[in-house]
């Protein structure tokens, strides 16, 4: 035992520090490691099986909508990034420039990519004609770089996987539809699949992205009540089709501008993953994405006949399940505590008393509770187990959020919880921008969204007093 309680102590609780709970994390659970790249990951094979995993359900919901994926060059040139005036404003503090190619000076310089909307805006004015090549709706798989001051694993780091889509299209109202119908993606996959409860809305005009009209976003609640962008959805008018000349011949054989939309998530879920549902004991993992759902640990495997129906067993669930068979020497008690701490949702241990009584004990990760089924029909309860696992994690991270969110009518009670208690404070707001700011000067919380599902808090702006325009959620964040 003494080599299980080690290992579990070597993860700093969280209530002691939340930051380091999060790194010990990350560190022995073997997701990703430093580089020698400053602000660079590594991301290692357990953490990229978990974003291969929502990878491929993100990717079977986008092309259920249309959308076909692409590759973009990871260069662009500063003389396209320029055109969009706004955009590059938005991005300049973040670009990695390249100014050589070998040893000769380029005659003009390289931006490494933040993001691709200069890129797609390039290929659609070359591709896009009639209102016959309407709609393109793109998307790609790639890494963007933007030079961050301060990095964290997943959170926030120099280099970043994700997808970004872009799409074009003939009308301002098929925009509007595709940016919303995107979001809608996003908070499906966050709660169906991560078990992530999300609060849809619309930035405000000073948090929306660089050249978009309406920025759209899910945001999620960690366990330490901060909030995390989880995903966010961009309208971009026609002012992007306006700056590269991105025009179609109409029905009536009258030139029009396209409107186009851009959505994007990153490897930063993960982050949000350890931080929403993990404990002191380390990872829970949403079963619907865990790379392993359930590790079989045969007990006394050096007992005959042990080890055979383990293997056998696996042979069994591995058509239907994520299944791992751990047939290492080390002892039963240590990987008891390891798969705790990776967060696999299900043990199954298997003994020779269990087999002789054609039995498997199912353990959950999430409530450590045992439960003894019968061989003959453990893949049915372990499906059910697993479908109670997915569902008790939402429900906590649901309570969770609930229990850290709180309504403010006047400024001082407003300050008050954000300074004492954290998490999501519901406050009217006028919509003037000096009012976001002064916020922010006081209190370092930044407006969330204002949601789609509007509450009347009060007739006046928290800030200032004056008529309120909106409710907004306010939170500090990462």
């Amino acid at each position: 035992m003494s080599k299980n309680k080690k290992l579990v102590e070597e993860i700093t609780s969280m209530s002691e520090d939340f930051a380091q709970w999060y790194t010990d994390i990350i560190k022995k659970a073997e997701l990703c490691s430093y580089s020698g790249v400053r602000g660079c990951m590594v991301i290692q094979p357990y953490g990229y099986a978990i974003w291969e995993n929502i990878q491929k359900v993100m990717d079977k919901k986008f092309k259920e909508t249309g959308v076909e994926n692409v590759s973009m060059p990871m260069f662009i040139p500063e003389s396209l990034l320029q055109r969009e005036k706004d955009h590059v404003e938005g991005f300049a503090p973040e670009v990695a420039w390249v100014t050589h190619g070998g040893n000769e000076k380029l005659p003009e310089r390289l931006c490494v990519r933040p993001t691709s909307e200069t890129l797609f805006c390039d290929h659609y004015a070359n591709v896009i004609r009639s209102y016959r090549d309407l709609p393109k709706l793109y998307n790609q798989w790639c890494s963007v770089v933007r030079w961050e001051k301060t990095t964290r694993p997943f959170l926030r780091s120099t280099e970043f996987l994700w997808q970004e889509g872009h799409t074009a299209h003939a009308t301002q109202e098929e925009a509007e539809e595709r940016t919303r119908l995107m979001l809608n993606v996003y908070a499906d996959v966050c709660e169906k699949e991560l078990a992530i409860p999300v609060i849809k809305g619309k930035k405000t005009d000073r948090e929306k992205f660089a050249g978009a009209t309406e920025t759209f976003t899910i945001e999620s609640m960690m366990h330490d009540g901060k909030a995390l962008q989880s995903g966010t959805s961009h309208n971009f008018g026609d002012g992007f089709a306006k700056a590269f000349g991105i025009q179609y011949l109409d029905e009536n054989n009258k030139q029009q501008y396209v409107h186009q939309t851009s959505w994007g998530v990153s490897t930063r879920i993960i982050g949000a993953i350890i931080m929403v549902h993990g404990d002191d004991a380390g990872l829970k993992l949403p079963p619907r994405i865990a790379p392993v759902q359930a590790v079989i640990v045969p007990v006394a495997m050096h007992k005959e006949g042990v080890l055979e129906k383990a293997k056998e067993l696996e042979a069994r669930l591995k058509d239907k399940f994520r299944v791992k068979l751990d047939d290492s020497d080390k002892s039963p008690g240590w990987k008891f505590s390891e798969y705790e701490m990776r967060g696999v949702p299900v043990r199954i241990e298997l003994g020779p008393k269990d087999i002789a009584e054609n039995k498997a004990v199912l353990v959950s990760r999430v409530d450590r509770e045992k439960t003894f089924v019968s061989l003959d029909n453990i893949e049915a309860e372990l499906e059910k187990l697993l479908d109670n696992i997915q569902q008790q994690m939402f429900d906590a991270a649901l309570e969770n959020r609930r229990s850290k969110t709180y309504s403010a009518a006047d400024y001082d009670e407003f300050k008050k919880i954000i300074s004492e208690k954290g998490g999501f404070v519901k406050a009217m707001w006028c919509g003037d921008e000096a009012c976001e700011l002064k916020i922010k000067e006081d209190t370092t919380a930044t407006s969330r969204c204002m949601p789609f599902e509007q509450e009347q808090i009060s007739d006046k702006c928290v800030c200032c007093g004056k008529p309120a325009k909106h409710m907004v959620y306010w939170g500090k964040a990462y």
